[in-house]
C-alpha cells in the first residue's frame, strides 16, 4: 500500500516541526508550508492525501484557503488546527468544508487518530472533477470553457466555473442558495437577500444549452436551491 502524503500549513515553526516529525514517525510522507499564500499554492498543486490547516496564518486567512480548496479540490480531506475554540468558530470552520476541527493545545496521539479516521472515510467523498460530460459536449473547467460537438466553444467566467464545479461536486444533492453564497462567494448568507445566484445559474444554463423551461443539467428545486444532474454526452 502506498504511503499517504499529508500537507501541514502552520506558521509556528515549533508546532509545524512537531507535527511533521509525528506524522513521519507514524508512517506518512509530509510536505509543509509556513504561510497562507505558499500553503494555498501547495494545497492546489501537490498530490497530497490530507491537509492539516491552521486558521491564523500570515499572508492568507485559513478560512479563505479552505473555501478555495473546497472549490478546486472538493475531495481533499482537511483537518483544521486552531486556537479559535469558541462554538461559533468551530461551526464556521466545519460549515466552510473542513472534515474535522482540532483546537490547540492538542494531543499528538489524538490528532493522529483523527487523521487516520478522516483518511479511512475519505474514499466515500466525491472525486475532483475537471471535465464534465454534458448533453452534446463537455465543460472543461481547467480552460474555463464549454465545447460542443458541433464545434462551438463558449467561455465561462471564473465565478461561473466555480459555481459549476461546486454543483457538479455534489451531484444529485440539493445545494441551497445559502450554501452557494457561503462556499462559492465566500459570504455569510445570514440576512442576505440577493438574486445573484439565480442570475448566475440562468447564465450558466444558457451557456450549457440547458433549457430554462425544462432543464436537464441544473435543476431548480423550488424553495430550496439547485441540483446538478448531467446526463452525459449524446451519441
Amino acid at each position: 500500500m502506498s504511503r499517504k502524503t499529508i500537507l501541514v500549513i502552520e506558521d509556528d515553526p515549533a508546532i509545524r516541526r512537531g507535527l511533521v516529525d509525528a506524522l513521519a514517525f507514524a508512517g506518512y510522507d509530509t510536505a509543509e508550508a509556513g504561510d497562507g499564500a505558499s500553503g494555498c499554492r501547495s494545497a492546489l498543486e501537490l498530490d497530497c492525501d490530507l491537509l492539516l490547516l491552521d486558521l491564523v496564518l500570515p499572508g492568507r486567512d485559513g478560512l479563505d484557503i479552505l473555501r478555495e480548496i473546497r472549490l478546486a479540490r472538493p475531495s481533499l480531506p482537511v483537518i483544521v488546527l486552531t486556537a479559535r475554540a469558541s462554538e461559533d468558530d468551530r461551526v464556521r470552520g466545519l460549515s466552510s468544508g473542513s472534515d474535522d476541527y482540532v483546537t490547540k493545545p492538542f494531543s499528538l496521539r489524538e490528532l493522529l487518530a483523527r487523521v487516520d479516521a478522516v483518511l479511512r472515510r475519505s474514499p466515500s467523498r466525491p472525486p475532483t472533477r475537471r471535465r464534465l460530460d454534458l448533453p452534446g459536449g463537455l465543460a472543461d473547467l481547467e480552460r474555463r470553457e464549454v465545447r460542443f460537438q458541433d464545434g462551438v466553444r463558449i467561455d465561462l467566467s471564473e465565478r461561473e466555473s466555480q459555481l459549476l464545479l461546486y454543483l457538479a461536486s455534489h451531484t444529485e444533492r440539493v445545494v441551497t442558495r445559502e450554501e452557494i453564497l457561503a462556499q462559492v462567494w465566500g459570504l455569510d448568507p445570514a440576512g442576505i437577500t440577493t438574486r445573484t445566484i439565480d442570475m448566475h445559474v440562468a447564465r450558466l444554463r444558457e451557456k450549457l444549452r440547458d433549457s430554462s423551461e425544462c432543464p436537464r443539467i441544473i435543476l431548480t428545486v423550488r424553495g430550496l436551491g439547485y441540483m446538478f444532474r448531467a446526463e452525459g454526452p449524446t451519441p
